[in-house]
């Protein structure tokens, strides 16, 4: 029996909202909107009483959904922000772009780092792990050759 009927979106909670967008619309997300939700319905979902979140929904060039959130209540609780590829839970984010070197860069340039190296893949891919804000692991690829 088939359950899904297809992919909607990623969802990641962040502390500070407006780094996090302008991380990922500075890679090539868009800015599909932005909301709050609060109430009955998200602290039945969350499981969480009081639960109001501001949320931002971000889109990539081939339509994929990826969805921000920040709680304002209640607080968030601090994940582990040097998390690493063995750490349970989401492992990264990934995403093809045209140049990973000029991908890297760009990101370097606003203080985000490798988190390890960059490596290739049998001749056909090139690929990074991208620390963003909050932790948040981006794997960045380019298929060449």
């Amino acid at each position: 029996m088939t359950h899904i009927q297809r992919f909607d979106h990623i969802g990641i909670t962040v502390a500070d909202l407006d780094t996090a967008t302008a991380f990922f619309v500075k890679l090539g997300l868009e800015v599909e909107g932005t909301g709050s939700v609060q109430g009955e319905f998200a602290e039945l979902v969350c499981g969480i009483p009081g639960t109001h979140c501001e949320i931002v929904m971000l889109k990539s060039p081939d339509g994929a959904r990826f969805e921000l959130a920040r709680f304002v209540t209640p607080d968030h609780v601090p994940g582990s922000p040097n998390a690493m590829a063995n750490e349970l839970g989401l492992r990264n984010v990934s995403f093809e772009v045209d140049d990973l070197q000029a991908a890297i860069d760009e990101l370097a340039a606003d203080g985000y780092g490798l988190v390890g190296g960059m490596g290739e893949y049998e001749g056909t891919v090139r690929m990074a792990y991208v620390r963003g804000p909050e932790g948040i692991v981006v794997s960045l690829f380019e298929y060449f050759g």
